[in-house]
């Protein structure tokens, strides 16, 4: 966009010197040159590479310069070779006319903006008509290209044919309008960049504004539609460099500019804005270098493995708290959101200049409709303006204000307040915080009825939100540095915020139909929208963020308004907003001393129904099918259990009663077969009917009763399982020491991943187990061959006819991004959880096989497991297993116990799994 000044250019490549050695060798070599001819081309590129490589490890920030200079080694070397080719290959001493040929960039190349490994894109134009001379230059010098390694996009064309075309189709288009000579016939370039405008361009404007935003919002779908994604593709990504690269499109197509300097000049950019185009446009194109050098390739996507690398070669530092990939990622999405800001500043202002020339012409010229006051605010075309540039400098807590009126009367903010917004953000300090009516405003915007999501968006971009709420700052923009949070900290706090409005609107009743009814039940919707802002509002920190954030929310909200009942619920969700989803995951809720001690933490039906709303929205806010079904019913079950607990003071009676209830529903679904209800009820306990879902027990009845009129040892049942988007595996066979990880072994060999567990053993002595099942990408079995091969593969381990071990080494690793994170295996051994059971939880990196490891070292430690529960987040696995001694006891502290803790360690750490893998 902008020609940076390459220092030192002749220490990149030196052009004279270069054709100088070319000339020699034509002159030594005559025919024969050409191999010589492309060494000494070759030992340029590679050269010139190092050089730029070495510029960039010195000064790893420097992104316009890295650009730059990659373009420049580019423009010298096609400059040699179209010499090279039509004075030594194809001389012509006396050409026609027609025998005219310009070289131009195009793209990224035309913009002088190119990575390590860029595709040189380039447009040859020739004269009137294309002549054999041209043709045979042209593709000398492709060949010539092509024998160096370059990645060539290219095209050949007279210029009524790249005229004519440029207006069929957007991307020549595109390509045209930033072309730029390199080399060759001049007057022939200047000739078609006259013609381009006077043809192409004028009347052209509007229609090329529409077609490249309607291509920019369908890229943005296809890259996930956020500018806070964790692996965000820097190229294409929303707030990406082609984002920036539009904005000076649509510039450069309605105002000539030939900078993205003269934006300033044509009032599309304050300078201040300007200055941040070029930081942003800085830091992502050195980003870029970066990850060009590193991949050895021509690479965009920023993925979690790149992001460290980077992050140390461009030297970011641990802060307390934050780890240096976390700060530079920061960075990344501050930069990022600040592409968005100031996209949305220039097309409103574009979309205006539009509207302004048509109302000069036409039917309506001279009309001009009249803005309406609103609370000293002028309201037109559905938007809400300030109406004086030192409006909020005159009353600061307007800068609160107009957000919170936007959301209320459903209208969006003019860009030009959006940016005196932006500009005088800073003028928010301690008093304007502490302000009784600027706080209340803020309430009534988070807890507003129509969007608050959309409008607390615009006043984080806008840096109001940010500088209000000090604490809020703080995480903005700010990474989770893990394969489980698909957004920033930031974005997924407003995200949940905008998910409880939509449940208390009821647009969610069917995913989340408990939490559409509670949020209409609770005493104060304020502590709900309160929590929803706070509960992660110390991530970062250093320590724990939920007692950190405790300490924070008994310090905001009574800032806010709220009464010292609200702060103390608030602070309270905000404390325990991970309680009711590591209970409902994480433990066995057919345990009453699960329930037991969830309801001793939660002691109140208000706080529960809180709670319940919290965990709903705060998973979803998560990202996409981070929610499902199961997690509801899981969830549901904890919270029906506990409401119970707490109203009648025990659970026996409500036990007996969901057990019938259950029975009942299942015999409705199993029609003529109801039987079966009342023939096994006796064989299945009680926490069989209780932790299996309706559904599922249907199933296992017909398949339990099929397998034992049979007479089969082992019979493994499949069904795809909607609920889960998994497949349901039953495996029905006698009880014995090791069944379990033999099972979870034969699942792993066949390709499967298992998602849950549970294990029940009737009192005939028949193990009844079920599992979900998916494949490595998170897939359903689907196929007849993978379940006859998951089939045998479960009958092969239990019969001992293949030994494990090895073969489940040698399966690849199922998460390969997940070797970009550290994480340690930890064991914890719970003898309060349950008055039967020790609980053990293993957290560990998930890796092929993880469940079938642990549950054998349990097996060799002569434990029994009486269930499983297997929970995921990203590439953490978190595994709970409720095991007994041989006799039916407690495994008590003690040296037996610490051997366990360090088998476990063991089985699950990265050198086991590397030993395995090598063996």
């Amino acid at each position: 966009m902008n020609r940076i000044r390459i220092p030192a250019q002749r220490a990149i490549i030196d052009r004279r010197e270069l054709a100088a050695t070319i000339e020699a060798l034509v002159g030594e070599y005559g025919d024969k040159a050409r191999p010589h001819v492309v060494a000494a081309l070759k030992a340029a590129l590679d050269s010139g590479r190092a050089e730029l490589a070495r510029r960039l490890e010195a000064k790893p920030s420097a992104g316009h310069e890295c650009a730059g200079g990659q373009s420049f080694l580019i423009d010298q070397l096609v400059r040699v070779i179209h010499d090279h080719a039509t004075q030594h290959i194809y001389p012509s001493a006396n050409r026609s006319k027609a025998e005219r040929l310009a070289v131009m960039a195009v793209g990224g190349y035309g913009r002088a903006e190119m990575a390590p490994h860029s595709d040189v894109d380039i447009a040859f134009l020739v004269g009137g008509k294309r002549t054999p001379w041209c043709e045979q230059v042209v593709e000398a010098m492709l060949y010539l290209m092509w024998d160096l390694g370059l990645k060539v996009g290219h095209s050949t064309r007279t210029m009524d044919e790249a005229l004519r075309l440029s207006k069929e189709d957007l991307t020549i288009r595109t390509a045209l309008l930033e072309g730029r000579y390199v080399w060759g016939d001049q007057e022939l370039f200047d000739e078609g960049s006259r013609r381009y405008q006077a043809e192409v361009v004028r009347g052209n404007e509007r229609n090329f504004v529409t077609e490249k935003l309607a291509e920019r919002n369908a890229r943005h779908k296809r890259m996930g539609d956020s500018r806070y994604v964790v692996e965000p593709n820097l190229k294409d990504g929303k707030g990406g460099l082609r984002d920036l690269h539009t904005l000076y499109w649509i510039g450069k197509f309605i105002h000539r500019v030939r900078s993205a300097a003269e934006l300033v000049d044509v009032g599309l950019f304050t300078p201040a804005e300007y200055r941040s185009f070029r930081r942003a446009e800085n830091f992502l194109l050195a980003v870029r270098c970066h990850l060009h050098v590193l991949t050895g390739r021509a690479e965009d996507r920023l993925t979690f493995d790149m992001q460290r690398r980077i992050a140390e070669r461009m030297n970011f530092a641990e802060r307390p708290g934050k780890s240096s990939v976390e700060r530079f990622m920061q960075l990344y999405f501050l930069h990022a959101r600040r592409v968005g800001s100031l996209t949305g500043v220039f097309l409103a202002h574009i979309d205006e200049q539009f509207a302004a020339k048509s109302a000069k012409s036409g039917f309506f010229a001279g009309w001009k409709q009249r803005a309406r006051i609103l609370k000293g605010y002028r309201v037109f075309g559905g938007k809400i303006a300030a109406p004086t540039d030192d409006w909020f400098r005159k009353d600061p807590v307007r800068l609160v204000e107009i957000f919170q009126i936007a959301e209320a009367e459903g209208l969006e903010i003019h860009p030009d307040t959006m940016r005196q917004a932006d500009r005088d953000s800073g003028l928010i300090d301690n008093a304007i915080r502490k302000d009784a009516r600027a706080n209340a405003l803020f309430l009534d915007l988070l807890c507003g009825r129509n969007d608050p999501e959309m409008v607390l968006r615009w006043m984080n971009e806008a840096g109001v939100f940010g500088k209000f709420v000090p604490d809020f700052g703080k995480v903005n923009a700010q990474m989770q540095f893990d394969m489980y949070h698909h957004y920033t900290v930031d974005e997924h706090t407003i995200r949940a915020i905008g998910l409880l409005n939509t449940i208390e609107k009821g647009e969610l009743a069917e995913d989340h139909p408990r939490a559409t009814r509670l949020i209409h039940k609770v005493n104060s919707r304020r502590v709900a929208y309160v929590a929803a802002l706070l509960h992660d509002i110390a991530k970062g920190r250093g320590g724990d963020h939920s007692v950190l954030g405790a300490e924070v929310a008994r310090e905001l909200c009574p800032r806010f308004g709220l009464t010292d009942s609200e702060t103390d619920l608030v602070a309270w969700l905000v404390l325990n907003h991970l309680l009711m989803s590591h209970t409902a995951q994480k433990r066995d809720l057919t345990d009453p001393k699960t329930i037991e001690d969830f309801v001793g933490h939660v002691q109140s039906a208000e706080r529960l129904r809180h709670l319940a709303i919290l965990t709903a929205v705060d998973i979803r806010a998560v990202g996409p099918g981070t929610w499902n079904s199961w997690k509801g019913q899981l969830l549901g079950e904890l919270y029906d259990t506990a409401t119970e607990r707490l109203r009648l003071g025990h659970m026996r009676q409500g036990r007996e009663r969901t057990i019938a209830a259950k029975k009942e529903q299942v015999a409705g679904m199993l029609g003529d077969k109801a039987a079966l209800v009342d023939q096994l009820a006796a064989t299945m306990g009680e926490a069989y009917w209780i932790a299996e879902p309706v559904d599922i027990i249907a199933l296992n009845l017909v398949h339990y009763d099929a397998a034992r009129s049979l007479e089969h040892d082992l019979s493994v049942h499949c069904e795809y399982y909607e609920a889960r988007g998994a497949m349901l595996v039953t495996v029905i066979a006698a009880d014995h020491p090791g069944l379990f990880y033999r099972i979870a072994g034969g699942i792993h060999l066949a390709g499967g991943n298992i998602i849950d567990a549970r294990i029940h053993t009737t009192r005939q002595g028949w193990a009844i187990d079920n599992f979900l099942v998916q494949d490595p990408h998170g897939a359903p079995f689907a196929e007849d061959g993978q379940i006859e091969r998951l089939k045998k593969s479960i009958a092969d381990a239990l019969a001992n006819r293949i030994d494990l071990a090895p073969r489940l080494a040698q399966r690849p690793l199922a998460h390969s991004r997940a070797r970009a994170f550290d994480v340690s295996p930890r064991v914890l051994f719970d003898n309060k959880a349950s008055n039967r059971f020790t609980v053990i939880e293993v957290n560990a990196r998930d890796r092929p096989a993880l469940l079938n490891r642990l549950a054998r070292v349990l097996f060799e430690s002569r434990l029994v497991v009486h269930s499983a529960h297997i929970t995921n987040y990203g590439e953490r696995a978190a595994d709970t297993f409720y095991v007994t001694d041989l006799t039916g006891h407690k495994l008590e502290a003690g040296d037996r116990m610490n051997r366990l803790e360090a088998k476990l360690i063991e089985a699950a750490s990265d050198a086991m799994q590397e030993r395995l893998e090598n063996a």
